[in-house]
């Protein structure tokens, strides 16, 4: 369903309505398309000193063909020149505009609160210059790895610093993201980097990413970072699950797509359309573990838990039977799965499991008890099983949904739907496609040193942690 009050807002007529009478303008925001670059537009890059992580971050831009700036700073200039860029030089009190797409801070070299104000320095002068749809980019070090008291307390003030700086600017389109890249795991930031910098992170904002040691990534094809993978998504016949199996086949990826037997003609034809395979199966099933377990006996480099219900009752009137069927399919279903995959050996080494989520499973929500137990517990799975994957080479991850523009949001009263809308910095839904780019981040083969990570699809929702 269309979003028509953004539609009229900026429309010409309409928007000129708006100024005059102070309504919200949510950005119309830059999505992807296949053979874009990374990003369109110029990339302010500056570090706090001390920082660790400003040459593997500009030999990513490099790879990028990102058009640089930088201020006069000798040792950010140098790296930067030793990566093979030829940055311009921003000055942002030189008459007439310079319009950047990006500013990324390395501040993973702040080590106590006093510096922090190396925060303010560089974002003061350059964050008016920021385009629509601009990217904002801090990168830190999480508090395990830092060597006092003084340098977590600093470190963890990014967190703050980022999720403000997400308000303020998300009327723009705009985004802004900390990433904290633990020790040894420099090498592992170029495809969040990438996805960060890019449109395909359009309803990303206000999140805190982890980034772990991980297998450094050989001969990435990063047009399609998926080819030669085999992936499975659940729930796959329409909507959501539709898009997250048609990015996954974008990327490169052979996609078998499964969804119970009452949807398998809007299966079939999904499926036909990517190339893909079809499964008729009810995840419920007492012998679906094991049938998928002998189906991918040879080996699956990617699974996708998407299949998910809603039987909506507030607590007190809500039979045991709904609250049962509900996380048999949310959660229950999901475990017996992976368990039976795992004990099979079917998933390939440096494979993918991603699990959808919701905002619900953080923030919670009336009448939705069931839903929202079955999406936290959806989380606690990811945060479990994070440490005994990585001992088998492989990585689990979980996307939490906001607002998405869906058959089940286009049916809210309207007056729920548009809160729904607007309550986060973007001031819009997302789109399908959103999740489903998220999801195919998570599943390349590069983004190892994403385990454990719980990544919000929500525009900055202004509910939830």
């Amino acid at each position: 369903m269309s979003d028509r009050y953004a539609q009229l807002v900026n429309s010409r007529p309409g928007g000129l309505l708006a100024r005059q009478v102070g309504l919200p303008r949510p950005a119309r925001l830059e999505r992807h398309s296949p053979g874009d670059p990374v990003i369109r537009g110029r990339v302010l890059l500056a570090a706090a000193p001390q920082g660790r992580l400003l040459e593997p971050v500009a030999a990513v831009l490099a790879q990028a063909r990102c058009e640089l700036a930088t201020h006069p700073d000798q040792r950010v200039r140098e790296l930067v020149a030793r990566a093979g860029l030829d940055a311009t030089i921003f000055n942002p009190q030189a008459p007439g505009e310079q319009r950047l797409k990006a500013l990324v801070f390395d501040a993973s070299g702040i080590a106590d609160s006093g510096e922090l104000a190396s925060l303010h320095a560089f974002f003061h002068g350059a964050v008016a210059q920021l385009d629509r749809c601009g990217r904002a980019i801090v990168l830190g070090t999480p508090m395990d790895d830092c060597a006092s008291v003084a340098q977590k307390t600093a470190q963890r003030a990014l967190e703050g610093f980022t999720r403000s700086l997400g308000k303020e600017v998300g009327a723009r389109g705009a985004t802004v993201q900390l990433v904290l890249v633990g020790a040894g795991a420099e090498h592992a930031v170029a495809s969040t980097l990438r996805f960060l910098l890019s449109p395909r992170s359009a309803y990303v904002s206000g999140q805190t990413i982890r980034v772990n040691r991980a297998r450094r990534p050989e001969n990435v094809d990063w047009e399609r970072p998926l080819q030669g993978r085999l992936a499975l998504v659940t729930g796959a016949s329409r909507g959501i699950g539709e898009a997250i199996a048609s990015t996954l086949a974008r990327d490169g990826a052979r996609v078998v797509g499964l969804d119970v037997p009452a949807l398998a003609e809007d299966l079939r034809r999904a499926m036909a359309r990517l190339d893909g395979e079809a499964i008729e199966l009810d995840i419920t099933a007492p012998d679906a573990p094991d049938a998928l377990a002998q189906r991918f006996s040879t080996g699956l480099d990617v699974i996708v838990h998407n299949a998910g219900v809603t039987r909506d009752r507030t607590l007190a009137k809500m039979p045991p039977e709904r609250w049962s069927e509900l996380m048999d399919v949310n959660l229950c279903g999901q475990e017996r799965i992976d368990q039976a995959l795992l004990d099979a050996g079917a998933l390939n080494d440096n494979g993918r499991i991603v699990c959808v989520s919701s905002m619900s499973g953080i923030a919670g929500n009336a009448g939705q008890t069931n839903y929202a137990t079955s999406k936290a517990g959806v989380i606690g799975r990811v945060q479990a099983l994070a440490g005994e994957l990585a001992e088998r080479g492989l990585a689990i991850s979980a996307v939490a949904p906001g607002f998405i523009e869906t058959q089940m949001t286009a049916k809210m009263p309207i007056a729920i739907r548009e809160a729904g809308r607007r309550m986060s910095s973007l001031g819009q839904g997302g789109l399908p496609v959103d999740v489903a780019e998220t999801i195919a981040w998570l599943a390349q083969p590069a983004s190892g040193g994403l385990n454990g990570n719980v990544i919000r699809v929500c525009g900055q929702n202004f509910l939830g942690a």
